[in-house]
């Protein structure tokens, strides 16, 4: 899943900040430097303002802006919105107020019965990985897929999409994607770019089609139903993979060298036989159960959110011992076990640290003051939601998705609200604009793992892709991203529809 602890590793790993070997000169090398002692003095300096007689509104605003140092630092998620909170509680009213938040924040913060589909969920995608579906996926997707133009990239899209939907994770998606499709798209003389670009986006909807990890880690955050909040993403997760799917399409008439037409590669392409195809789909019959099992439960009642993920993990429990069958079976149960409780422990970390700096600022009427400022601008519901998509593209030029929802989830709320804006749909929203934070440059975290990949000669079939060419095809797609953010805010029933219907139903 794409949590806060793999975000954190994995930035630690691609930040350009971090890496000097492509400059061979003092100069460059000192900038990581410059940049950690401004952001240094900046958290020293949030740090004294908060204990000075400042307003509570001020006292806030420096605990926020000491989060944003804390998180430039690469200090995990849950610690860096933890600390400026004590500090701001006890700049307030001392420690009094901070045991008395703390003696119940604590517990009352993850001790919810809805939470519980939290270590379900994550249990179901990492059996679900362990098990070793991610071949039969990619296949099944080429085979079905393979005589639409520019079939292996729609092929790539839409088992990205049922990968990343079954694991949680946008990153493993992509690493996995990159070892199987890119090599496929070079050897047919697709464009480096395209296929850099068709891997990049196919993780994408997976964060909206429920389970979603995300979505669930929102709901906590909004306090809204998980149930719900889940169904939600069911239409904008397939808008996102119809629309990409339909400009990888576009880019294929429109321009088929990038496709490698014009090398032979559609002929090749339609070579499949409907043995292979029926083939394909007989290996991966799990995932399309599953799929249905976790939304026709919810949508119906049968299930509650929880029920579901407890039935899904069970189901993948099931499935990653019949798959692994001849392969130590036992061991990736007990691998996954594992993963999963570090993965819970973090996700709830983060949940309590989010409950305490939403404390904080709703004692220093940040949140308010937000609402307020809205309010006076004379913002619409569409001009505040166009804005926002500005925020979220420049937040997510520097954050990672978590980080990016725990900042700004606290402080919107009471705008939200004050807007008649669904918090239900705004979690779709933000999930989505979010997971665009993971490939918009600078510091795209995908952008520069497939950067590392495709350094490898068994990925790049003796091609020579630079940063650059990974940066270009984000910028091919980030265009159709934006447009997707559009639609769902010109047309919010794409996310309401279907939990309206089902809570009809009851």
């Amino acid at each position: 899943m794409t949590s806060a602890t793999e975000t954190s590793a994995t930035l630690d790993n691609t930040n350009p900040a971090r890496s000097t070997e492509s400059t061979g000169t003092v100069k460059e090398g000192r900038r990581p430097w410059i940049v950690a002692a401004v952001t240094l003095i900046v958290l020293g300096g949030s740090a004294v303002c908060v204990f000075l007689p400042l307003v509570p509104e001020a006292i806030g605003a420096m605990a926020c802006v000491m989060m944003l140092a804390l998180l430039f630092l690469r200090v995990p998620v849950a610690v860096a919105m933890l600390i400026p909170s004590l500090l701001g509680l006890y700049a307030l009213r001392g420690m009094p107020l901070i045991e008395s938040t703390f003696s119940k924040l604590v517990y009352n913060g993850v001790a919810e019965w809805t939470l519980s589909v939290v270590p379900m969920f994550v249990l179901m995608g990492l059996l679900l990985w362990r098990s070793g579906m991610t071949d039969s996926i990619y296949l099944a997707g080429r085979h079905w897929l393979n005589w639409l133009p520019g079939g292996l990239a729609v092929g790539t899209n839409v088992a990205g999409t049922g990968l990343a939907a079954v694991s949680g994770s946008s990153v493993g998606t992509a690493y996995a994607l990159a070892r199987m499709g890119i090599p496929e798209m070079l050897k047919a003389g697709y464009d480096r770019r395209m296929a850099i670009g068709a891997v990049i986006v196919a993780g994408l909807p997976g964060q909206l089609i429920p389970p979603s990890i995300m979505l669930v880690i929102y709901a906590g955050i909004a306090e809204v139903p998980i149930g719900p909040q889940l169904l939600a993403g069911i239409g904008p997760g397939l808008l996102v993979a119809v629309m990409f799917t339909l400009m990888i399409v576009g880019f294929a008439v429109v321009r088929p060298e990038l496709v490698g037409k014009t090398k032979g590669a559609a002929v090749a392409q339609d070579q499949t036989t409907w043995k292979e195809r029926l083939v394909s789909l007989v290996r991966i019959w799990p995932v399309p159960l599953l799929i249905v099992l976790i939304i026709a439960g919810m949508f119906s009642g049968v299930f509650t959110a929880t029920e579901v993920g407890a039935a899904a993990a069970l189901f993948s429990l099931i499935v990653a011992l019949m798959w692994k069958r001849k392969n130590r079976p036992f061991a990736a149960v007990v691998e996954s076990a594992v993963a999963t409780v570090s993965s819970v422990g973090a996700i709830f970390f983060i949940l309590i640290a989010a409950a305490a700096l939403t404390s904080l600022l709703t004692l220093t009427g940040i949140s308010t003051g937000m609402a307020d400022a809205v309010e006076s601008l004379g913002l619409g519901r569409v001009q505040f939601l166009l804005v926002m998509v500005v925020v979220y593209l420049i937040l997510g030029m520097f954050m990672d998705p978590m980080a990016i929802m725990v900042l700004t989830i606290p402080i919107l709320i009471p705008t939200l609200n004050s807007l008649d804006i669904s918090l239900m749909w705004f979690g779709v929203f933000t999930v989505f604009m979010g997971e665009l934070a993971v490939v918009t440059p600078p510091v795209g975290i995908l952008a520069f793992i497939i950067h590392g990949m495709v350094k490898d000669p068994d990925v790049n079939m003796g091609h020579k892709i630079s940063l650059k060419d990974v940066f270009v095809s984000v910028g091919w797609f980030l265009p159709m991203a934006i447009a997707v953010a559009v639609i769902l805010i010109l047309v919010p029933e794409i996310a309401t529809f279907i939990p309206d219907l089902a809570s009809a139903q009851k």
